[in-house]
């Protein structure tokens, strides 16, 4: 660690939201973080105080840096890395329970169809 910060990818991944700095780095890379409201480069060094706009599949995390690191160490050492605001927190909680409503209304078919079952759909199809 330096007196000007940390690079992104290396503090992304000390502080576990990346299993790996490549993947830290193609997220970058991707446009899904953003520091301070713009788009950055890997390289950029983190400071204490910057804003960060994580996004991971359907989920978007906004969380502030309050310390540095560029060693990845034990998860509860990492959640001391970073502060999570309210706003985003809720947004996410109330994301997984859309998610986990929707996979609980879905009922799985019986499974693959049958020989009869596919000559009724080649039948509707027109197919001969």
């Amino acid at each position: 660690m330096t007196e000007t910060g940390v690079r992104l990818d290396k503090w992304l991944w000390a502080a576990r939201f990346f299993k790996t700095r490549s993947l830290a780095a193609d997220a970058i890379d991707g446009g899904k973080v953003q520091v301070n409201g713009s788009r950055v480069k890997r390289g950029k060094p983190v400071r204490v105080g910057d804003r960060i706009r994580i996004r991971k599949g359907p989920y978007e995390s906004m969380i502030a840096v309050v310390e540095l690191s560029e060693h990845r160490r034990s998860a509860a050492e990492a959640a001391v890395l970073y502060s999570e605001s309210v706003e985003s927190l809720a947004a996410r909680k109330r994301l997984q329970e859309q998610h986990r409503a929707a996979t609980a209304a879905f009922k799985p078919t019986k499974g693959r169809p049958t020989k009869k079952d596919r000559r009724q759909i080649s039948e509707f199809r027109g197919k001969d």
